[in-house]
């Protein structure tokens, strides 16, 4: 018997695809540096700012003193901006998200986060509309772990004091989540509603997993 569905966020409960992307590229460009001097920094450090290692703010920092472009003004309108993007995709869920998230509160099905995100990702997150739906939230800037550490799971899985055998993980599949999920007991199914075609969203239909086409099917894995 399923107790509890853990999701994760980033192309499961929320696109970033749907409004104006905001990553190292484009900020690159407000910076003023070539994107492949400004990648060159920004991108070996993402593990670090995945995991609590580095702020936005100080991985910016770093970035543009190495370039010979600092300036607080730069780095406050780039982090406005970057948080602005964050927050603009709570305004294009899918119209099934809160209504399946309403359901299983009302069947007294408990509900979790797992998430890889960055500290300017923590706060949006927290501060969202979504966020109060949860009953137990791993985030890896917070946690100091990032999926797939099958310790993120487990994690999770003990905030909200149920077995992994009666949890259900729901996510896009990417960083082998639904592998790692799979690997401690949960049983796993791929969110499928938000992948397109043509983009460069982290993850494709992976036919080893049950693909669910839309947030309410969710609910049939609850009965």
């Amino acid at each position: 018997m399923i107790k509890a569905v853990i999701f994760d966020m980033y192309e499961t409960l929320i696109t970033l695809y749907e409004s104006p992307l905001y990553f190292g590229s484009q900020i690159a460009l407000d910076a003023g540096i070539e994107e492949d001097k400004f990648q060159r920094l920004w991108s070996v450090a993402e593990e670090d700012r995945t995991i609590g290692k580095i702020t936005l703010e100080e991985i910016l920092e770093k970035v543009l003193k190495e370039n010979g472009c600092y300036s607080e003004s730069k780095i406050e309108y780039i982090v406005r901006k970057r948080i602005k993007c964050k927050e603009e995709a709570f305004n294009h869920l899918h119209s099934e998200i809160l209504p399946m998230l309403r359901s299983l509160k009302e069947k007294g099905i408990l509900i979790g986060l797992i998430s890889n995100c960055f500290s300017e990702e923590s706060v949006v997150i927290k501060k969202s509309i979504l966020y109060p739906f949860f009953d137990a939230v791993c985030l890896s800037f917070d946690e100091g772990m990032q999926k797939p550490d099958q310790a993120i799971f487990c994690r999770c899985i003990d905030k909200l004091n149920v077995r992994a055998d009666e949890c259900l993980y729901v996510g896009d599949g990417g960083s082998c989540e639904l592998e790692a999920a799979k690997m401690i007991g949960m049983k796993a199914v791929q969110a499928v509603w938000y992948l397109k075609e043509g983009t460069n969203q982290p993850s494709k239909r992976k036919e080893e997993f049950v693909n669910v086409e839309t947030p309410l099917d969710i609910l049939n894995f609850c009965l």
